[in-house]
């Protein structure tokens, strides 16, 4: 029996990876079955770990002691059941000589899906050449098929007819010039993105090469978590007491509790509003237009999250931060922030930021984790929902209610050990942009289309927050004429920008407006799906 190697990549937080072993057991027992359904051995290369309490690789160090005994003239299948670290594996499967297969189960639990999405991108830009394949069932039909002609053929292709070339010059007019203006001033004036050390939680594919960026006019400012940190430290009691009491005026709902392990305390957030504070004048004093906080790695061990910050400096309305002078920095403006450092998003968020100012349509704008979707279980509509998900850095301008119709729960300890509060909302009804720039063939690329958000009953969408995060900020979203399987087999990224317009046809504008700017900056612009009424875009 021909055999098919197998490796399970995972978190590099111990505690991420013992909760979600369990989950990631079934579902290899369950690939297991359907690999020896179709006549081969699913062998792991990779064993156990009594001592740690699961089988995850946990590290690139780890990651390259396993690859040292993984036979490649053999197919290798990476099953995802949870987040993953994609620099734990990329270099074994960069030097990989046999097929690659990509595997996540279609479940919003842990984050099995936007782990396989992020390694997908890696892979992309990384040159490498592999498929991928997702089901709720493996032993679904679709899902048999495909990973039958995987074994057979070493490849397996999904239909993405969704996607076509960008044509500038079908733009309309009132586009192109808002588009040519814009790219002027980046040509002219530059444009500065913040990072706050790069390279956050593997994603390899978050990462644009400076010469890449160099044509769009915007350059990076590379800064320190560290100075972060510090800068945190000098703000004053009174000036978090200031931003925290913002907080309370504007109706935002805190969920406090008493113990620090695992409930959000006043202290945390307190902590949080220094944070805020500091981001603020640290883009100031570095020109940056735009910043990405990593967090997770770093900062998690000195500071309360970030995600309570991000969302504050995505959102419109924001507690005021001054300069020595007394002046308020950025009053009335979001400054765009990339939640996990992911420079992709950071660009995209920067050209949203510019294009929805420029229109007059709302600036606020932020990314989400392709997290998950299903069928309204309450038979709202008939029409496919996704679940986009992120850790707390949507603005509060998308929530129902905004400020007074968010509230803020402690991030789960098993990824956020001295918690943090987070704004969390229901994303409102409405009109939205979706796109991802992402690296591939050695050139920078944008994905756009268009969805709309809808509401649904609050008992669906408790069984939403209870089948992914419910501390986290959620959007129902509806994508136009690009189905579940269409998403996953295009999308170069676990992450997804979205912004809202006034209205279907001025989204459309705005659409064809980021979408030339991108072109007329030097990105291969696709453009995804229809418009509302089912037209062509």
């Amino acid at each position: 029996m021909s055999v098919i190697q197998l490796i399970a990549n995972g978190d590099l937080r111990l505690s991420a990876n013992q909760t979600c072993w369990a989950a990631q057991a079934q579902m290899e027992k369950e690939l297991g079955d359907a690999v020896a359904a179709a006549g081969f051995e699913l062998k792991r290369v990779h064993p156990y770990k009594e001592d740690e309490k699961h089988g995850f690789i946990g590290s690139q160090k780890e990651g390259m002691a396993v690859f040292a005994d993984v036979d490649p003239t053999l197919p290798i299948i990476v099953a995802e059941a949870v987040w993953q670290y994609s620099h734990h594996i990329l270099h074994g499967l960069i030097s990989h000589k046999a097929p690659i297969l990509t595997v996540a189960n279609w479940s919003g639990t842990w984050p099995g899906l936007v782990g396989m999405l992020n390694l997908n991108g890696s892979l992309t830009k990384a040159g490498v050449s592999y498929s991928t394949l997702w089901s709720e069932d493996f032993s679904a039909e679709a899902f048999v098929t495909g990973l039958n002609t995987w074994l057979k053929e070493g490849q397996v292709r999904h239909v993405t007819d969704h996607v076509k070339p960008f044509e500038p010059a079908l733009a309309p007019s009132h586009a192109q010039s808002v588009a040519k203006d814009i790219a002027d001033d980046f040509r002219r004036k530059k444009s500065i993105l913040g990072v706050f050390d790069e390279g956050c939680m593997g994603m390899y594919n978050a990462i644009i090469p400076d010469e890449l960026l160099f044509q769009t006019g915007v350059y990076k400012e590379r800064l320190s978590q560290s100075a972060l940190y510090y800068a945190s430290t000098q703000v004053s009691d009174a000036e978090a007491e200031a931003v925290f009491q913002w907080y309370l005026d504007k109706g935002l709902t805190f969920h406090f509790g008493e113990d620090e392990e695992t409930e959000l305390t006043q202290a945390q957030v307190l902590l949080q509003c220094k944070m805020y504070v500091a981001a603020v004048r640290i883009a100031d004093e570095y020109g940056c237009e735009t910043i990405g906080i990593q967090y997770q790695q770093g900062l998690k061990d000195l500071l309360p999250a970030s995600d309570l910050v991000e969302g504050t400096l995505n959102s419109t309305e924001r507690p005021p931060v001054t300069r020595a002078d007394g002046t308020v920095i950025c009053e009335g403006e979001p400054i765009p922030h990339f939640n996990e450092v992911d420079e992709c998003a950071g660009l995209d968020g920067l050209f949203t930021n510019r294009v929805h100012k420029a229109l007059g349509q709302p600036q606020a704008n932020t990314l989400h984790d392709l997290r998950w979707g299903d069928w309204d279980a309450s038979k709202t509509t008939d029409e496919y929902v996704w679940v986009f998900l992120i850790s707390g850095s949507a603005p509060a301008d998308h929530h129902i209610g905004g400020w007074a119709g968010s509230d803020s729960h402690r991030q789960p300890s098993m990824y956020f050990r001295l918690g943090g509060g987070t704004l969390r909302g229901i994303a409102k009804v409405g009109e939205i942009v979706w796109s991802r720039v992402f690296v591939e063939d050695g050139k920078l690329k944008m994905d756009l289309g268009r969805a709309k958000v809808i509401e649904l009953p609050q008992e669906e969408t408790e069984r939403r927050w209870q089948e992914t995060t419910p501390q986290w900020p959620i959007m129902h979203a509806v994508t136009y004429g690009v189905s579940r399987d269409q998403m996953m087999a295009r999308h170069k990224s676990n992450h997804i920008q979205v912004a809202y317009a006034h209205s279907a046809e001025e989204a459309d504008l705005a659409l064809y407006t980021k979408a030339a700017l991108a072109a007329e900056l030097g990105l291969e612009v696709s453009l995804c799906g229809t418009r509302a009424d089912g037209g062509s875009l």
